[in-house]
């Protein structure tokens, strides 16, 4: 083929995740390491029942071209939801719905981002939005998080030195980390942000997946209209669905309805139809309980094998939700080194350094705890303890056990 690529693409970094699950496709394989929800909590039966009473309400109907901004049914099911859960003054005309909640991400760099327009992002940050907003060629920035959220003195510094276009976020049970934001740190960013010219992005796919601690507030309430809200389905219902959302004001909404049209014309008729059909039907509050049951078990079993079996001096993140938790490994030990050591004994995880746009993360690792039941958890974690301490033995780094 002799046409030139796009220059943009050699700024898009590869997924190491996606890398990683091709080895994890071997069902040995005790993997640590996509953000996949269990699949044993999706609602099969509810799922085929609503469909059929799709087909036999809809007819062909469900399989026609539908409206860009999606059925406004569900869209105001969403903003019904907002409203009840989390106090957001917002109607089915403040929402737009997505191919699942990484469209909106794609939109999102549509929109506002230049080549070379400043972007801020969390340290580490999710690695799905470096790969979504890279395409557009911006100059990503990190600022560090501590385990209350973002370092509010590293924001100053940016706001007053680099002006970012936009601030991405994950204010709750953060990808990577597991952290969340404090409530008094989420009142001092938005307090920090709320005379700059500046667009918020806060992502809130874990936002319903709490097991501990009380109902985080979000920032868009703090900042309502500078802040652009993502949602999905992917964690709370099937990420199969291929369903999100984006809340924002209106003009911003008007902005990403008309790149969306350009994009992929309108989500799926069907698929939208499908889950506002199980919406109506069931309870969703109750389908979650039954989710977070299952994640809170898987959490605490990680945790609880981490402090079993894993040297003293490594320091691990105790999400209050979400589904992963980050690991800090002395200075000087090698994740990489960790993941070599730990495939080849068919344990799989990522390792921290494609979460940092500006380098770092060598000694870093994220656990996954969501796609594998407690025993294999506990297997997992003991054998990732075993290859950490033979790192110890072979080189200059020492581990002492508990």
């Amino acid at each position: 083929m002799t046409a030139e690529y796009a220059q943009r693409l050699t700024r898009v970094p590869q997924s190491f995740i996606r890398e990683i699950l091709q080895v994890t496709l071997d069902p040995s394989v005790i993997s640590f390491a996509g953000g996949l929800p269990n699949a044993a909590t999706f609602p099969v039966t509810e799922l085929a029942e609503a469909t059929q009473k799709v087909y036999q309400s809809q007819g062909k109907g469900a399989l026609q071209y539908s409206t860009t901004r999606g059925l406004p049914e569900l869209r105001q099911h969403i903003a019904t939801d907002l409203k009840q859960r989390s106090g957001l003054d917002v109607t089915a005309d403040d929402i737009l719905i997505t191919s699942g909640s990484q469209q909106g991400l794609d939109l999102i760099g549509k929109v506002f981002l230049n080549r070379d327009d400043p972007v801020a992002m969390e340290r580490p940050g999710y690695l799905g939005a470096i790969q979504a907003l890279s395409v557009y060629e911006p100059n990503l920035m990190a600022i560090p998080l501590d385990e209350q959220g973002l370092e509010v003195q590293a924001l100053d510094l940016m706001l007053n030195h680099a002006a970012p276009k936009l601030l991405y976020t994950v204010p709750s049970y953060q990808n990577p980390s597991g952290i969340s934001y404090s409530e008094a740190r989420r009142r001092e960013v938005a307090d920090r942000l709320k005379n700059e010219d500046i667009v918020l992005i806060e992502d809130d796919p874990y936002g319903q997946l709490r097991y501990d601690g009380d109902e985080p507030t979000l920032l868009k309430s703090l900042l309502p209209d500078k802040t652009v809200l993502l949602g999905s389905f992917s964690k709370t219902v099937a990420p199969g669905l291929r369903l999100g959302w984006i809340c924002a004001e209106r003009d911003i909404l008007d902005k990403l309805a008309l790149v969306k049209q350009a994009t992929d014309l309108h989500t799926s008729t069907l698929n939208q139809q499908i889950l506002l059909q199980y919406l109506t039907d069931n309870n969703l509050d109750s389908h979650l309980q039954q989710v977070k049951a299952v994640y809170r078990q898987q959490r605490d079993t990680m945790i609880d094998a981490l402090e079993c079996y894993f040297p003293k001096d490594v320091h691990f993140t105790r999400p209050q939700g979400g589904m992963f938790l980050w690991i800090t490994l002395p200075q000087g030990v090698s994740s990489l080194e960790l993941f070599g050591l730990a495939i080849k004994e068919k344990v799989a995880f990522v390792p921290g350094t494609p979460f940092y746009v500006d380098g770092g993360g060598e000694n870093c690792l994220r656990l996954n705890f969501s796609n594998a039941d407690p025993n294999r958890i506990d297997q997992g974690i003991r054998i990732l303890s075993e290859c950490l301490v033979r790192i110890g033995q072979d080189g200059n780094t020492t581990t002492e056990l508990y």
